[in-house]
């Protein structure tokens, strides 16, 4: 069977190009149809709320991931099936929450990819504001708007640039 053209391996990646990427010191969930996807990153800082991650989503994507910094949090999940099916459709290469996410399995049918630390059934009651475009910490890496995400089943990777990947991702 031929490759996708999105896939790739992080390990490959942090093999042939180590000075160039960081790797997430995070142990994520994989979720949605794409278990390869990179593109530039939009950061998002939230904490029990999917409000900012719903009005963020519903912007043209570009082929950016979204790194929503949810402060770890388990109990209220950040994003459902209908935030990230908004994303797929708007053209958003993936999301990765630090903390929860619902609707699961509604989630792996849809063509983006997703990254989360665990699941839950609850969402959020009450409208806290977001803050974007900010810098992140995750993991011991330092992302900011603009540098790189790479994700696959084993890792997720942050670069200040465009990577090299194989065929043609």
């Amino acid at each position: 069977m031929a490759a996708d053209a999105r896939e790739f391996s992080t390990a490959d990646l942090h093999d042939a190009q180590p000075d160039r990427v960081a790797v997430v010191d995070l142990q994520f969930r994989n979720f949605g149809a794409h278990e390869c996807f990179h593109g530039p990153i939009e950061t998002l800082r939230v904490f029990s709320d999917h409000t900012a991650v719903r009005e963020t989503v519903a912007e043209e994507g570009r082929g950016r991931v979204l790194v929503v910094d949810g402060g770890g949090d388990l109990a209220v999940g950040v994003t459902g099936d209908r935030i990230a099916g908004r994303a797929a459709e708007m053209g958003w290469a993936g999301i990765v929450v630090v903390g929860a996410i619902r609707d699961s399995r509604a989630i792996d049918v849809l063509p983006i990819g997703v990254r989360a630390l665990g699941t839950t059934a609850r969402r959020s009651s009450v409208a806290r504001a977001g803050e974007r475009g900010v810098v992140l910490r995750l993991g011991g890496v330092v992302c900011q708007p603009g540098d790189w995400l790479y994700a696959d089943r084993d890792a997720v990777l942050i670069s200040r640039e465009p990577l090299v990947l194989p065929f043609g991702a």
